[in-house]
């Protein structure tokens, strides 16, 4: 039996392109590692800008966060500044201030060192910023971006994507409220 070379041909092609398709149908699915992960937070002052960005602007204080007990740093609000958190129970975060901007009332930080125990991220980086609100009020808003805690795949679920925004989130939350306390109540 003979066939015509373009039919063969045709026959083979389209025989290496169902091949084809069968063979991804079954290779196993590859899922990527970690993506990076956002979480914005903000909070309504009733006091003007000058006095919110009074009570956040220096990067070696943060002591108007409740689960931090100490704050330790270096060289004020430089570029390159440092501080570690000492938190309750003892565990430290360290930190490196790489934007300060006090004309726009925000400064940008890293963390350069947390048990994932303590913060289940990596990579994190957030900035604080103060912008007007209606009738005289200030918005406090805290925005960040990390990693999850686990790099790989199939993190346990406390190192997962959804406990690191969950632990971000919760940690920013109470902060915002625990500013916002402070100012409006004058303390």
């Amino acid at each position: 039996m003979r066939m015509r070379s373009g039919t063969a041909l045709a026959g083979v092609a389209a025989l290496a392109v169902a091949g084809m398709a069968l063979t991804a149908a079954f290779e196993p699915v590859w899922a990527h590692g970690p993506t990076r992960q956002k979480v914005r937070e903000s909070i309504e002052i009733n006091a003007p800008q000058d006095k919110v960005w009074a009570a956040i602007r220096n990067f070696q204080d943060m002591s108007w966060l409740p689960p931090v007990t100490k704050t330790t740093g270096e060289r004020g609000n430089e570029i390159g500044a440092t501080r570690q958190l000492t938190l309750t129970g003892g565990a430290t975060v360290d930190e490196e201030l790489y934007k300060y901007e006090p004309d726009m009332m925000s400064y940008s930080y890293r963390i350069t060192k947390v048990d994932v125990k303590v913060l289940p991220v990596t990579n994190y980086s957030s900035t604080l910023s103060v912008s007007p609100a209606p009738d005289g009020k200030s918005k406090l808003e805290w925005a960040g971006a990390f990693y999850r805690g686990y790099p790989n795949n199939d993190p346990p679920p406390e190192l997962s994507d959804e406990a690191a925004k969950t632990a971000v989130s919760g940690l920013y939350k109470t902060g915002l409220e625990a500013l916002k306390k402070k100012i409006e109540s004058g303390s």
